[in-house]
């Protein structure tokens, strides 16, 4: 019989996918300076090398970004400080540096920007939430009625998504920029404390669980991605989705597979919340437990979207089939799918932040149940195909999970060097080039 091959070691995985993102980066750059091509200005990155500062605004991120620094170990050791002050804190740490960070190159209109269409804004404004307005323009009666047939005609983002969002939008008059802007700002920023409670569903202690939230508070994605993307919102609500459905008591699963239909209703990614949370209940407690969720998530799912067909005659087949043709026929057509298995793990990973990346594989290799999952969540996303690049952006409500599955592996007293890293990373990416949200 053929022997066995050795399972690799913790410090061999690391090196191994070190090499393996920094072979993706040098790739994607090599093809795209010598043929060009495969999709975007920076593969494996939509990220545009742009350098730019205000520079007072870029003066005082450095400034907040060092007192972050500085916060962050001790909120993450801070466990005798009461929860709700400290979810507080960990709000701010998220809060000030993004606000600060997202002002370094234009100043105060840069959070905004992504949403404003003419002067002063963002050249992918037209592709956002705002241009579809006028859809609603009948009564959002119609607009779910006639969604599916009105997917070729609506902005990017809009097609892209289920109507949940633009239903929000309107019923809440988020019409303008700032009011839009406003609403991505505080999903960004209250996702680290969903993430604690999250980790404590999951079944982390509560040094790791506020370990978890400080990861999450000082994510490059999230302070860079998060503050500035309507995506925020989507992970915000696929957060508290996932803290529901990880909790081991059948009532509040029940709630979560409600939470899971009104989480897919806002974006088809949501829809692997489910699936990591299922995968979390295989590992964590058995195949028939994780049946009988992931049985519960798709009956949650079907009753939600049949109440929305048989009430408004939203057609959720029919949407899917026009987003997903929309797709086919948009920037995904030159993005190709080989580069991109590879390239959109690799952007995730490195916007996540690489010390949480590196504490997400080594959950994984220690079969932490939070990390196996969300590892193979990742895999099965870009074998699939379906997000291919702008992963920094779609792939935001995976932040929270990831940070869950490292704070497993990671201590907090790691966070003296994360925490400059990391801000340190999300400085130089805002001042040195266009993240476009």
């Amino acid at each position: 019989m053929p022997r066995r091959l050795p399972p690799l070691s913790e410090r061999s995985l690391l090196l191994l996918g070190g090499l393996a993102v920094l072979a993706t980066i040098a790739t994607g750059t090599a093809i795209r300076q010598t043929v060009g091509g495969l999709g975007t200005a920076t593969p494996p990155f939509v990220i545009v090398y742009e350098p730019e500062a205000a520079l007072g605004w870029a003066l005082l991120a450095f400034l907040i970004a060092a007192l972050a620094a500085v916060a962050a170990p001790r909120l993450a050791a801070a466990t005798a400080t009461g929860r709700t002050r400290w979810l507080c804190l960990t709000t701010l740490l998220a809060l000030v540096p993004g606000l600060a960070l997202n002002a370094a190159r234009h100043g105060t209109s840069g959070w905004s920007e992504i949403f404003v269409l003419g002067p002063g804004g963002s050249f992918e404004a037209k592709n956002e939430y705002l241009p579809g307005l006028p859809a609603l323009s009948y009564g959002q009666g119609f607009f779910l009625d006639r969604f599916a047939e009105l997917v070729p005609s609506l902005p990017v983002n809009v097609a892209g998504h289920p109507p949940a969002l633009m239903l929000l939008i309107d019923t809440f008059g988020l019409t303008t920029a700032n009011r839009l802007a406003a609403l991505c700002i505080a999903a960004a920023v209250l996702t680290p404390a969903v993430t604690y409670w999250i980790a404590r569903a999951v079944g982390l202690i509560e040094e790791r669980a506020r370990l978890a939230a400080v990861l999450a508070a000082l994510s490059p994605m999230l302070l860079l991605l998060g503050i500035t993307s309507a995506d925020a919102v989507f992970m915000l609500v696929g957060a508290l989705t996932a803290a529901l459905l990880a909790d081991r008591r059948v009532p509040v699963r029940a709630v979560g597979c409600l939470a899971l239909a009104v989480a897919a209703f806002f974006s088809w990614a949501l829809l692997a919340i489910g699936a990591w949370a299922a995968l979390l209940a295989l590992v964590r407690e058995g195949w028939r437990t994780a049946l009988v969720l992931a049985a519960a998530c798709g009956v949650a799912v079907l009753v939600f979207d049949g109440v929305l067909a048989l009430a408004f005659g939203y057609d959720p087949i029919g949407t899917l089939r026009a987003t997903e043709a929309y797709y086919r026929n948009s920037a995904a057509s030159v993005r190709p799918y080989t580069f991109w298995l590879f390239g959109s793990p690799t952007a995730f990973a490195a916007l996540l932040g690489l010390p949480t990346a590196a504490g997400l594989l080594l959950a994984a290799r220690r079969r932490f149940p939070a990390g196996v999952a969300l590892v193979s969540v990742i895999a099965i996303a870009s074998v699939a195909g379906f997000t291919k690049a702008e992963t920094e952006r779609i792939w935001l409500p995976f932040v929270p999970l990831a940070c869950v599955a490292a704070a497993e592996v990671l201590r907090p007293a790691q966070v003296r060097w994360i925490a400059p890293l990391m801000l340190l990373q999300a400085l130089v990416v805002a001042l040195l080039f266009q993240t476009i949200w």
